[in-house]
């Protein structure tokens, strides 16, 4: 399956052009950006501008201003670095620490698969929200923390669907061609086990980099998350709720940037499964 014939699919073509966009936006920023995200100037002149309004200074608000006279164009532009590279790096994380779980329950049965799979039941057990709440509230916020507390609460799933497909590679008759000419267990897992169990992984990475990002914003939303004043979408909402309805643009436009980065997700996700799903090919 070449990327012209993926592309072909309209679910992936949007997703991908939308995700691509808030994605040059956010690598853009330091030059897209017209004033400084950080930067409040007279407050009181310049807090919960209208979009397209003038400001004192003479420089339009193109997406108006907050409670401190920020530029929310600015904002939005910086928040995307951060809210996007939270929802990437912790989905890779939580994929490849599921993926090494799963693999190990799967090549090594007996005791050691009991016991990752009894790992993995337990921490499934508990809400993701709570585990996330309580380990946060453990440690000073940072960016780095909420992208490996992200990752440590969302492995388990992918563990669960990495096993249940690399078990049924084994069965399939090129991993037991594999075996009988004497490939061990790292090969046979590198070269033909992970390559026929990707697709699933892929898209559940995928709907986990939009699931990532909302989680991001529900922490930063409940000042667990981004630290302020450096911005992310959820710190954006957050700092826009108690004006949503003298200045209701505060808290909307970064809200609008979460669903459009999670239905790009989600729609390249989807996309990707049918287009490399044999079955759904066919149908």
């Amino acid at each position: 399956m070449t990327a012209r014939a993926l592309l072909r699919d309209p679910r992936i073509a949007v997703g991908g052009a939308l995700l691509l966009a808030l994605t040059g936006a956010a690598l853009l920023a330091p030059w897209l950006a017209p004033l400084d995200p950080l930067s409040q100037g007279d407050i009181l002149r310049t807090r919960y501008l209208a979009p397209f309004t003038v400001g004192p200074d003479g420089i339009t608000r193109w997406l108006g201003t907050d409670q401190l006279g920020r530029d929310l164009l600015s904002r939005l532009l910086y928040g995307a670095r951060v809210s996007l590279a939270v929802g990437v790096l912790a989905a890779l994380l939580a994929a490849l620490v599921g993926t090494a779980v799963g693999a190990g329950a799967a090549l090594f049965r007996g005791a050691l698969e009991r016991t990752l799979m009894a790992i993995t039941d337990a921490a499934l057990a508990l809400p993701r929200l709570v585990l996330l709440l309580a380990l946060v509230a453990l440690f000073d916020p940072s960016t780095l923390l909420i992208v490996a507390v992200l990752g440590a609460t969302g492995w388990m799933p992918v563990a669960r669907l990495a096993r249940a497909e690399l078990l049924a590679a084994q069965a399939r008759p090129y991993a037991e061609a594999a075996r009988a000419a004497g490939a061990r267990r790292g090969r046979l897992l590198l070269r033909h086990l992970l390559p026929n169990a990707l697709t699933p992984l892929i898209v559940t990475t995928a709907l986990g980099v939009g699931n990532a990002i909302t989680l991001e914003a529900g922490l930063s939303f409940l000042g667990l998350g981004i630290p302020a004043p450096a911005p992310s979408w959820g710190n954006m909402i957050a700092s826009g709720r108690d004006a949503l309805v003298q200045a209701p643009w505060v808290a909307t436009l970064p809200g609008l940037a979460v669903v459009a980065a999670v239905v790009a997700c989600s729609l390249i996700g989807d996309g990707i499964r049918d287009a490399l799903d044999p079955v759904s090919r066919e149908t």
